[in-house]
């Protein structure tokens, strides 16, 4: 299911607009919230009254989680409430429930005691966190995480900054996270997410109406994603699926090659073409004996040289080949010789296919500034191009270092791609997608740490040009590719497990989770547009 995954600064817009364009009053918004995570921490929990601790702030945070405490108390619950910056500061919806709570017989302390707690609420810090937590609520977090009790986080764990999971100086290790309205960014995005625990999305009254024709960037599927694959025509034939030109592998790197073609095949492309080196013919022959194969044989001393009268035939073949394709794969295994920077050069200088560079190729293409502005000349006009780079390989396409693109992962991409004019698939622990001057893009939630491995990034670049050969957008191929590659993953770990499992699983799994797509096919309906 398609889900809006929302910062900070949205986050607040859409509650103001809630508040102020439909009159829906703060404080009722506070109790919808706190009635939610009340409803949540009694699932968990059970009916038996326990003992809790609410640990709250002085923002309209701290007021929701006090609002939880009064819920939980009012069912025969011992709850102990503690505001740590004192009350002088309060938001007045916070004040208000600590008026309440007081009137029901409550106290408020300032510090945290020494008594154990089946559950601890941290309601410390919402989303409008922009500093380090230090002082008294530092001391708190710490407190909380070695409580060893479980820990409910009241919309996002306290020290968590809501648009880039960073940890602000610390952050709660929260067992369940009780969100709003929106899912945060930072609640996917590393180290944040794995400060979360299990999130739950609650509906307090802010919907996509708040949004006052100004939606959210950022979005994300959760669970199944029925209409995401395109349809099969069931008087296609295997020309109707499409022909990819996959430009793969060097003398030295087969495995490349194999695992890339084989991707593009499992994706649903009707047929494809491999560009290879000539020792690797027979290597992928027996592994995707339906891919078709154009070898060039390279000589020399540093084995990257064609000599020029057998560049010239084979030049031909590959413009026959270009032709006959409906896109273009390059990148995966190529090498960084004199053979794959003149492959590259083509690709984006003859051509004018739908392009995937991966691999190789991105790391060609940023030494080279004459090639990054044709690349650029060839978003401008239209072409649809499309860069999957890693941390490392964006960091060298972008001009920073490895440590600042993870930081700004939803705000170099989105720049890269508008600079180059180009799709960016930027692959992390969380991978996003964006386009040139588009209004959305997509982070994705599927996929685990079992995929760190070789292979798995050729596998991707496959099913995204599977997926392009087949006409679909190239934002559309692009977020396809990235969503259903994360939820093939996800079944060869619980097959394999994270430790055992291997790019080749991830392909084995591809055809399993397009099946799990909530139609029963994963597809499209016939009639839509692409």
């Amino acid at each position: 299911m398609r889900q809006y995954v929302v910062t900070a600064s949205e986050m607040k817009r859409f509650d103001a607009n809630t508040t102020e364009r439909y009159h829906v009053p703060s404080l009722l918004l506070m109790e919808r919230a706190a009635l939610a995570t009340a409803e949540e921490i009694l699932r968990v929990c059970g009916d038996r009254p326990r003992r809790a601790l609410v640990v709250a702030g002085c923002g309209n945070n701290g007021g929701d989680g006090l609002a939880v405490g009064r819920l939980l108390m009012l069912r025969g619950w011992k709850v102990d409430c503690v505001l740590p910056g004192g009350e002088e500061r309060c938001t007045p919806q916070t004040a208000a429930q600590i008026d309440i709570l007081r009137a029901y017989g409550a106290r408020i302390d300032s510090t945290i005691g020494e008594e154990e707690y089946y559950i601890i609420i941290d309601a410390l810090f919402g989303v409008g966190l922009s500093r380090d937590a230090e002082g008294v609520y530092a001391e708190a977090i710490e407190r909380i995480n070695r409580s060893g009790a479980c820990v409910c986080s009241v919309d996002i764990p306290s020290g968590v900054n809501a648009d880039t999971g960073g940890i602000m100086g610390c952050a709660v290790r929260a067992d369940l996270t009780v969100t709003y309205g929106f899912y945060k960014a930072g609640q996917f995005l590393y180290p944040g997410a794995a400060q979360t625990g299990r999130i739950v999305l609650r509906d307090v009254g802010i919907d996509e109406r708040s949004f006052c024709g100004e939606p959210p960037f950022w979005y994300t599927h959760i669970g199944p994603a029925c209409g995401l694959l395109p349809a099969r025509r069931p008087d296609g034939n295997k020309g109707t699926f499409g022909k990819a030109l996959a430009v793969a592998g060097c003398g030295r790197v087969a495995g490349a090659a194999m695992m890339a073609v084989k991707s593009v095949l499992r994706a649903g492309a009707g047929m494809v073409k491999a560009v290879t080196d000539a020792r690797n013919g027979i290597s992928l022959q027996q592994f995707v004996p339906e891919a078709m194969l154009l070898t060039y044989e390279e000589k020399g001393r540093a084995e990257n040289i064609i000599p020029a009268e057998e560049w010239l035939l084979f030049l031909e073949e590959l413009r026959e080949a270009e032709a006959w394709a409906d896109c273009i794969l390059i990148g995966p295994g190529i090498g960084l010789g004199e053979t794959a920077y003149e492959l590259l050069k083509f690709c984006v200088c003859e051509s004018s296919l739908p392009l995937v560079v991966d691999a190789d190729g991105l790391t060609l293409l940023a030494r080279d500034d004459g090639l990054r502005e044709a690349l650029t000349a060839c978003g401008r006009q239209g072409r649809t191009v499309i860069l999957t780079p890693h941390l490392g390989e964006f960091a060298r396409l972008y001009g920073c270092t490895v440590r600042e693109a993870g930081e700004h992962l939803t705000e170099y991409p989105r720049a890269l791609g508008d600079k180059l004019q180009c799709i960016v698939v930027c692959k992390d622990a969380r991978t996003v997608v964006t386009e040139p001057g588009g209004r959305a893009g997509y982070l994705n939630t599927t996929g685990n740490a079992g995929m760190a491995t070789a292979g798995s990034g050729d596998v991707l670049a496959g099913m995204i040009t599977g997926f392009l050969a087949q006409g679909m957008r190239g934002m559309d191929a692009a977020v396809a590719g990235v969503y259903l590659h994360g939820a093939a993953g996800d079944l060869a770990a619980a097959r394999r497990t994270q430790s055992a499992m291997t790019a080749t699983d991830i392909i084995d799994c591809i055809g399993d989770a397009a099946a799990l797509q909530s139609d029963g096919t994963g597809q499209r309906k016939t009639e839509e547009k692409r």
